[in-house]
């Protein structure tokens, strides 16, 4: 019970931080930490996308846990600086939801590429040879 209630005032001072920060007028769409934000959940989704490779052949279930691990970790910035640590703004959260997309695209791509569905033994662990 403790952890829903947690969670709720988390979401409601990310809520109302995020809103609160988006009124700043040097928030621009095209700033610098826009690209970070871009950047770093590009990485975090493909690495994520990776790392579930550990426990999932499917290709979906990747995308799912890269993509969420990236939107969650933006999120988790944007709690953090709505709690007075930054400056809280949606428009970090859309840059960090475009990263997550790229990043479990390139990804997917990766896999696709090293993966090829039409092979015989698809679930068999890759091997690269010289």
């Amino acid at each position: 019970m403790r952890g829903a209630a947690l969670s709720r005032g988390l979401g409601v001072a990310l809520a109302v931080g995020v809103v609160a920060g988006d009124a700043r007028a040097d928030d621009e769409w095209l700033g610098r930490d826009k690209r970070l934000h871009f950047g770093a959940s590009a990485v975090v989704a493909a690495g994520g996308y990776g790392a579930a490779s550990v426990w999932t052949t499917s290709r979906g279930a990747r995308a799912l846990a890269g993509g969420g691990l990236a939107l969650a970790v933006g999120a988790a910035k944007e709690g953090w600086d709505a709690a007075g640590r930054g400056d809280p703004s949606w428009r970090d959260l859309a840059w960090d939801a475009a990263g997550a997309a790229v990043g479990v695209a390139v990804a997917w791509a990766i896999d696709l590429a090293l993966r090829p569905a039409a092979r015989a033994h698809a679930d068999a662990p890759l091997v690269v040879r010289w």
